[in-house]
């Protein structure tokens, strides 16, 4: 088990030091969504791209996110663009549930789907970083849910 943990936390550094996907902007972009969490200053700010080819099943065209954080948010975020790019976004969204619920301790579900995701299950025993880890998921969630209702922009600060 303690290879397995130290293993997850070079995953976990490999996000923090060498972020995928993180960029100032994409354009064009369909959505952009801004997340802070004032408890421990966090902030993200994450931009998605929607390929609509298939209009019945719009997907994840592109997604990147910039903000300023903690090694855990950073680096989720990081690991959940990785995850979603060229998904359906109702597939990308269910992937979110299913990393929130093992952010909650409800056990790790679509393990081979959330990619290096997985290696943040570990957090979950530390209740003060579960906000952190989920940051750039929730932001996804976010910009789908405005996509779908024609948004723009959303802004949310975690109470």
């Amino acid at each position: 088990m303690a290879a397995l943990d130290d293993l997850y936390q070079e995953i976990i550094l490999d996000h923090f030091r060498s972020p995928r996907h993180r960029a100032p902007e994409l354009e064009p972009h369909d959505v952009r969504v801004h997340h802070a969490n004032p408890l421990c200053g966090d902030e993200l700010d994450l931009r998605l791209r929607v390929d609509s080819e298939d209009p019945q099943h719009p997907r994840v065209g592109a997604v990147v996110f910039d903000g300023e954080g903690c090694s855990i948010s950073m680096a989720a975020a990081s690991a959940m663009t990785e995850a979603v790019i060229g998904r359906t976004l109702d597939d990308a969204d269910d992937l979110g549930e299913s990393f929130r619920l093992m952010m909650h301790g409800e056990g790790v579900k679509r393990e081979d789907d959330l990619l290096d995701g997985v290696a943040f299950q570990g957090v979950a025993k530390f209740p003060v970083r579960v906000k952190c880890a989920l940051l750039g998921w929730m932001a996804l969630r976010d910009a789908i849910k405005s996509y779908h209702e024609g948004a723009r922009q959303h802004r949310v600060t975690y109470e």
